[in-house]
């Protein structure tokens, strides 16, 4: 009885968590479509005139759709050896709050609008289509942000050093008579100028005010160039380490680690790359 149980577990474990097999292809797919439905009908019942029509039938739905996620969420938690890891990891987080507010809503009306959340399920998409093999320039984007991080913290503080100065210079200049009324709001306006949206509700009036603002709109070209060098660099050096490896011709799939729930193992590895766990092949 305790190897049925456990076959029991192995399959559901592989068919929810693993994009590989035809079963769990179809589970992840589905279970986009019903994310994409849920949704729309939050859109839907945030329109007036629809709900009033459709109201029985939108909250019908919803309830419908709630008890899938209900289910499918206690099926993570039940197929995998430590479930903590699970509820407490991004995704786990993501399913729990996209699950709760339609119960939530029984007591606190308007609240299920927070299913809106589901939307950000979506992200499971990069793992169902397998896209992180094919993402490698997503990647290295991703890694090349880590790397500069550093040098644009330090980037970033400077120009919040000259948005103060050039606020406060502002400020002694145009005077609360041309909307500058105090040196926070003539810093809101050095930063709206410097990174050129420009909303118009505050302008220079005075001549010096101008030329002022003019340098700062120029120097604003400039400050958004910076941050995109950086990131340049750095996602140039992640691509040749990319091509220096490419010789390894490694290949990942999506198997998932019943254990610590770690995925993109290599191609017929038999233990987790993480803790060591024998995977289900």
């Amino acid at each position: 009885m305790s190897n049925q149980n456990k076959n029991w577990k192995t399959k559901l474990h592989e068919i929810i968590y693993e994009a590989d097999t035809p079963a769990g292809k179809l589970f992840d797919v589905v279970l986009l479509i019903v994310i994409l439905a849920s949704i729309i009908l939050v859109m839907l019942e945030s329109v007036k005139g629809i709900d009033t029509q459709y109201h029985d039938i939108l909250n019908i739905s919803e309830w419908v759709i709630t008890i899938l996620f209900t289910i499918e969420y206690f099926a993570r938690i039940i197929t995998v050896k430590k479930p903590l890891k699970y509820i407490t990891s991004f995704y786990g987080i993501i399913d729990l709050l996209s699950t709760i507010p339609k119960y939530i809503s029984l007591s606190f009306g308007g609240v299920h609008a927070l299913a809106a959340l589901r939307a950000l399920r979506l992200l499971r998409v990069f793992r169902i289509l397998k896209l992180a093999r094919y993402l490698g320039a997503s990647n290295n984007l991703l890694k090349a942000l880590k790397a500069s991080r550093a040098k644009i913290s330090v980037f970033l503080f400077a120009v919040i050093i000259i948005s103060i100065i050039l606020g406060t210079i502002m400020y002694m200049i145009e005077g609360e008579e041309n909307g500058f009324n105090n040196i926070p709001k003539s810093v809101y306006w050095c930063i709206v100028t410097l990174t050129t949206v420009g909303y118009g509700d505050i302008a220079p009036q005075t001549p010096l005010g101008q030329l002022i603002a003019s340098m700062v709109m120029i120097l604003g070209y400039g400050i958004i160039a910076v941050p995109t060098g950086i990131v340049s660099a750095e996602y140039t050096m992640q691509r040749k380490e990319e091509k220096d490896n490419e010789t390894e011709n490694i290949q990942l799939n999506s198997q998932s680690c019943a254990n610590c729930l770690s995925e993109n193992h290599k191609d017929n590895a038999q233990f987790c790359h993480e803790c060591g766990h024998k995977l289900h092949l």
